[in-house]
């Protein structure tokens, strides 16, 4: 059974820092290809980050330079690196992966960015 737990998100002040986690249990971590989505009030949600299994990142442009995406196979973990973040940055980040054709949602941790 997969299962994505996300952790670390939060109340942060426009200009703060937050790092995200994604724990992957029931897959071989390291096999596969990792992503980062959010979604705001209103909005759909977007892809904002992946990480494949060899370490290679793709970031979205609104957060390019900001945000980093990394992970840590010994551990079975993701992360987000969330540098700079403003008001626009808020929403529900989730955790992906694709098993079998099927993708894998965690159950999202918000981050707020406000003053």
């Amino acid at each position: 059974q997969v299962q994505l737990v996300e952790s670390g998100g939060g109340l942060v002040q426009p200009g703060g820092s937050l790092r995200l986690s994604c724990v992957a249990t029931g897959i071989i971590f390291r096999l596969h290809v990792m992503a980062w989505y959010r979604q705001a009030p209103g909005k759909q949600r977007e892809w904002v980050a992946n990480i494949g299994s060899g370490g290679s990142t793709n970031v979205a442009d609104s957060v390019k330079g900001r945000f980093t995406i990394s992970r840590d196979n010994a551990k079975n973990t993701m992360y987000l690196q969330m540098n700079s973040l403003k008001a626009e940055d808020t929403a529900v980040y989730y955790c992906n992966t694709n098993f079998r054709r099927l993708d894998y949602w965690g159950q999202g941790t918000q981050v707020t960015v406000s003053s």
